[in-house]
């Protein structure tokens, strides 16, 4: 399979740089698998395509506040972005410069309220600088005070004061993340109780999404393409939840991407177990999926892991077509944009690509 498979045209203005007035304001593109029927819907009609007895899976990270500003020693300036916690004093972050430090190099981080925070840089993983921040606070507290939050790249905005909340989901709890896990960020309260409501169980999976998932796949054949890892935990009650939601004909249903590789690597054995680790995880056509029976997504980028990912999920052809539909129907793209509700194809190998 190649890259260019997965290739698609999006014109600039459907990419979304801003989220929609209410988080269940957005529009929603159903895709029957076993069909590829195409339904135009609002959000809040995914009620009507749940069952009761069904099991809907989250995310429940929560993304901190992981790019920050500030200058070398010499005085030129930097900019930083987190791409992993470490410990509660080091992390691994993308640092851009005129100049890539070395180690050793000292580092001042400026916060908008005049603080600042000197770092130092102590060796390289890969392509990431390996940073410490000072001992007397966690990063994560630093960053809460000084960071901003880590829009993706294609909102080429700075991000405002709306963006601390409606980057996050609801839902989240456990800090970590630098990316939103997207699909969750158009669900409010009163959705998430309508869905209880009408019997749909509900559980939670945690996966600290990083900055990896916006890099480029850069290889031509993809199966040559090499996953970043992701931390993630699955625990002994979302198993079971699963197991009951299967042993009785419910769905498991993934709310996100991050959901799905959680509970697929959880399940590599077999049968799920409870996980805690990372994850690298790479989904593509031809992958049999042994947990997920519907996936709620937002619309990923071209030749991205992620539009791989569905592909697998529903069908090469059923995708392809889906996404020119929604091009053509002007649906909003990417992290702020409208959703998918994709059942799965269970003749999804047959359509390659070849």
């Amino acid at each position: 399979m190649q890259l260019s498979d997965f290739d698609y045209h999006l014109p600039e203005h459907l990419i979304a740089k801003t989220p929609a007035t209410q988080r269940t304001g957005s529009r929603l593109l159903s895709l029957e698998g076993l069909t590829g029927k195409l339904e135009d819907l609002h959000f809040p009609d995914l009620l009507a395509g749940l069952n009761t007895g069904d099991l809907m899976v989250f995310n429940n990270t929560r993304v901190i506040p992981a790019r920050v500003f500030g200058a070398k020693s010499t005085g030129g300036k930097i900019e930083m972005l987190v791409e992993r916690l470490v410990s509660a004093t080091q992390v691994l972050a993308h640092i851009r410069s005129s100049k890539s430090p070395k180690a050793g190099a000292q580092l001042v981080l400026h916060g908008d309220s005049g603080e600042q925070v000197d770092i130092m840089v102590v060796g390289r993983e890969g392509d990431l600088f390996i940073v410490d921040f000072p001992a007397e606070d966690p990063v994560i507290a630093v960053l809460e005070r000084i960071g901003h939050m880590p829009l993706p790249p294609y909102i080429d905005r700075a991000d405002v004061e709306e963006d601390k909340e409606r980057y996050q989901t609801v839902y989240n709890e456990h800090k970590g993340a630098v990316a939103a896990p997207t699909a969750g960020l158009h669900f409010d309260d009163a959705l998430l109780d309508a869905i209880k409501a009408k019997g749909v169980n509900i559980a939670f999976v945690t996966l600290h999404v990083g900055a990896g998932t916006f890099q480029p796949v850069r290889v031509s054949n993809i199966e040559d393409h090499h996953m970043h890892a992701e931390y993630m935990v699955v625990d002994e009650a979302t198993c079971q939840a699963v197991k009951d939601t299967k042993a009785r004909g419910g769905r498991v249903v993934a709310v996100g991407t991050t959901s799905v590789r959680c509970l697929e690597t959880a399940s590599q054995s077999g049968e799920i177990q409870p996980f805690t680790g990372d994850t690298d995880i790479f989904i593509y056509p031809g992958y049999q999926f042994r947990v997920i029976d519907a996936l709620i997504t937002n619309f990923h980028l071209p030749e991205s892991t992620l539009l791989m990912l569905i592909s697998a999920f529903a069908g090469y052809d059923f995708v392809k077509n889906a996404y020119r539909h929604a091009v053509e129907q002007q649906y909003r793209f990417f992290s702020y944009g409208d959703a998918m509700f994709i059942t799965k194809n269970p003749n999804a190998e047959e359509q390659g690509p070849y």
